[in-house]
C-alpha cells in the first residue's frame, strides 16, 4: 500500500539524500566535528614515520658525529639501561663507556624541538671492577633477582685523594646483562699490571698498633672487590718478613704488598731483593750488579713517617695507596746497596749517619714508650747532646755527558768518561753532625719538599747532604728549614753533592765524653755506630759503602712530580 510505505521512506531519504549525480555525500557535520576528523586523519597519516622518529629519539648517539679523537672507534655493545632513574642509551667501546638520557617525544611531533641530551663519558682505564647487581634476602648468599650491573670506577679527589665510586646500570633482563658483563669483564682483563695475587705483609706493632685494621677494614675490601687473591701474613717479630721472603714462591704472586711504616717496608723491600738475589744464584755477600725484583712492591703507609709513601702518593692514605695498587700505577725506583768490604748489609732506598742515626738509636732504646712520645723525646735528648761525628767521606760524582750535536762524538764522550771515572773519587774528612745518603726525594708531612728535593725516583743519583759541625743554634734553624719552602741547603756548613757512589769511614775517637748517653758511649766503646737506613737500626764498625742501582724496583705509585700538589724541584743541589 502506498499510503503505508511513505512513513519508512521519507526518514530514509532525510538520512542518504541522493545528489546530482546519485553517489551518496558525507552527511553535514558541526566544524568542531569536522576539525575531530581532520585531527584523526593527520595522525593516522604520520603513524608511519613515527617508529622512525622514536628510533631516532632513543639512539641520539648514532647521529651524533663522533667527538675528535674518537672517529672509528668501534662500538661493542649498545643497549638502554636505567642510570640514575633515569632511561639512557649506553654505548660501550675498548676505550670508554658513554650513556645520553632517552628524551620524551615532543607532544607537538616536531623533532626540532627536541633538547640536546648531556652525554656522560667513563674512561674504561679508569674502571678498577664490574660486577652484577642483585637483590637477595637476610642471609643469602648466592643468587637473587637481577637488578643490573654495578661498576666501580677509580675518582681523583683533592689533595692526591684516590676514592672509588659505584655507577649502576639498572635492568632486569638476565641475558641482557649477562653479555654485558662478559665483555666488560674482557676489557678489564685486558689491562697491564693490574695484579690477581698478591702476598700481603701486616706488621701489627707499627705506629698505635693501628696496620691491622687499616688491613682489614680499608685494604682487604678494595682487594675483594677488585676480585685480587691474598696470602696475609701477619708478623710477628722483627725480622719474620725477611724470613718468609726468602723461603716464598714469589713467581706464584703478581706482586708483594706491606701494611706498616718504614722500618717494615724497608725489611720487604731487602727481603724482596735478596730473594731475586739467591733465585739468580748471585754470591749475596758481594753484589755488584744485582738482579732486579721479579714482581712489583705496594706501600701502605701506617707508620709514624711514612716517607715511601709520601713519596709515591704524595699523601698518608690507605685508600689511596690502595687503589694505586689494584689500578696497577708502576713506578720503577732506584736502590742503593749498603756494604763492607766483606759482605752486604742492606738494600735501602735513604740513609743517615750522625744525628738521624742517633736519635733513631735512642728511640729503638725506649720502645716502651708510645711512638708520638718516643720519637720528641730521643729527638731532644740528641738534640740537646749534639756531638759531631769524626769520619772520612769519599764519593764520585755523577758523570752527566755534556749534549753534542753529533750522536757519535756523544757516545765517544761518554764512553770516555765512564772509563776515567774510577780515578775522580773525592775526599771530605772532619766533624760531621749529620750524613744523608737518599736515592729518591723522601718527602714527608714534616718535609713537604722532601729531605732530598732535587733527587727523584727513578733519575740514578743519589744526594750526599754534609752539615758539617757547627752551633747548636745554627743546626736547629737548618732543621727548621725542611718544613717550609726556603731552601734547607742555604748555610755555609751545609754542603750538598748529586753522586753515584759513597764511602763512610768513621774514625774512632781517642776519648770519650762523659757528657754523651750511656747508649752512645757503649756503641762508641764497641766500635759500632749506628745507621738509619729508611728508619730501620743498623749497627756498623767498619766503612759502609753505598751504590746506587737504577730502576732495581718497582712500587705501585705514581711520579710525584706528576701530582697536583708537588711543589717546583729547587736549585739547591
Amino acid at each position: 500500500m502506498p499510503g503505508a510505505a511513505a512513513p519508512f521512506l521519507r526518514p530514509q531519504r532525510r538520512a542518504w539524500p541522493e545528489g546530482p549525480a546519485g553517489g551518496r555525500p558525507p552527511p553535514e557535520q558541526s566544524p568542531q566535528a569536522a576539525a575531530a576528523v581532520a585531527a584523526g586523519a593527520a595522525r593516522a597519516r604520520s603513524s608511519a614515520a613515527a617508529p622512525e622518529e622514536r628510533r631516532r629519539r632513543v639512539a641520539p648517539l648514532a647521529a651524533a658525529a663522533a667527538p675528535p679523537g674518537e672517529a672509528g672507534e668501534e662500538a661493542l655493545l649498545r643497549g638502554i639501561f636505567e642510570i640514575s632513574k633515569r632511561s639512557c642509551d649506553v654505548v660501550l667501546s675498548a676505550r670508554r663507556l658513554r650513556w645520553s638520557p632517552i628524551l620524551p617525544e615532543s607532544p607537538t611531533g616536531d623533532s626540532s624541538m627536541v633538547l640536546q641530551a648531556q652525554e656522560e663519558i667513563i674512561e674504561m682505564k679508569d674502571v678498577f671492577s664490574v660486577k652484577l647487581k642483585r637483590r637477595r634476602f637476610v642471609g643469602q648468599k648466592k643468587g637473587g633477582t637481577l637488578l643490573g650491573i654495578t661498576i666501580f670506577k677509580c675518582l681523583n679527589k683533592e689533595e692526591n685523594k684516590l676514592t672509588d665510586c659505584a655507577i649502576h646500570l639498572n635492568n632486569l633482563s638476565e641475558d641482557h646483562c649477562q653479555s654485558w658483563f662478559r665483555h666488560l669483564k674482557e676489557i678489564l682483563n685486558g689491562f697491564q699490571n693490574r695484579p690477581k695475587s698478591l702476598k700481603v705483609f701486616v706488621n701489627p706493632s707499627s705506629h698505635k698498633r693501628e696496620a691491622t685494621h687499616v688491613y682489614y677494614e680499608q685494604v682487604a675490601p678494595l682487594f675483594k672487590l677488585a676480585d685480587i687473591k691474598t696470602d696475609v701474613t701477619v708478623t710477628e717479630y722483627e725480622g719474620h718478613a725477611l724470613s718468609v721472603l726468602k723461603e716464598c714462591e714469589l713467581q706464584a704472586f703478581d706482586g708483594v704488598v706491606c701494611v706498616g711504616g718504614d722500618g717494615s717496608v724497608s725489611e720487604v723491600a731487602h727481603g724482596l731483593l735478596l730473594k731475586a738475589q739467591i733465585d739468580a744464584g748471585k754470591d749475596t755477600d758481594y753484589i755488584p750488579t744485582p738482579v732486579r725484583a721479579p714482581v712489583p712492591l705496594g706501600v701502605i703507609p701506617a707508620g709514624t713517617t711514612n716517607i715511601l709513601a709520601h713519596t709515591l702518593y704524595g699523601i698518608k692514605h690507605a685508600v689511596t695507596a690502595t687503589l694505586h695498587i689494584v689500578m696497577g700505577h708502576i713506578q720503577p725506583v732506584d736502590v742503593c746497596t749498603f756494604s763492607t768490604p766483606s759482605k752486604l748489609l742492606r738494600f735501602g732506598f735513604s740513609a743517615m749517619f750522625g744525628f738521624g742515626a742517633r736519635t733513631l738509636a735512642l728511640a729503638e732504646k725506649h720502645r716502651w714508650m708510645p711512638s708520638s712520645q718516643r720519637k720528641d723525646f730521643a729527638f731532644i735528648k740528641t738534640l740537646a747532646d749534639l756531638k759531631p761525628e769524626e769520619c772520612e767521606l769519599s764519593f764520585l760524582p755523577l758523570q752527566i755527558p755534556q749534549e753534542d750535536s753529533h750522536e757519535n762524538d756523544r757516545k765517544k764522550k761518554e764512553k770516555v768518561k765512564k772509563k776515567g771515572s774510577k780515578d775522580q773519587w773525592h775526599k771530605i774528612q772532619g766533624h760531621f753532625l749529620n750524613v744523608s745518603i737518599m736515592a729518591i726525594p723522601c718527602l714527608c708531612s714534616m718535609a713537604p719538599r722532601g729531605l732530598a728535593p732535587n733527587t727523584r725516583l727513578n733519575n740514578g743519583s743519589m744526594a750526599l747532604i754534609v752539615v758539617q759541625n757547627t752551633s747548636r743554634t745554627e743546626f736547629i734553624k737548618h732543621l727548621k728549614r725542611y718544613a717550609s719552602v726556603k731552601n734547607q741547603f742555604n748555610f755555609p756548613f751545609v754542603e750538598t753533592y748529586t753522586v753515584q757512589e759513597v764511602k763512610v769511614q768513621p774514625r774512632l775517637k781517642s776519648g770519650l765524653d762523659a757528657k754523651e748517653n750511656t747508649y752512645l758511649n757503649a756503641a762508641s766503646a764497641e766500635g759500632n755506630y749506628p745507621w738509619n737506613i729508611d728508619g730501620d737500626l743498623m749497627k756498623e764498625a767498619s766503612e759502609v759503602h753505598v751504590r746506587v742501582h737504577p730502576q732495581l724496583i718497582n712500587l705501585y705509585g705514581v711520579n710525584t712530580d706528576d701530582l697536583e700538589s708537588s711543589q717546583a724541584a729547587c736549585n739547591c743541589i
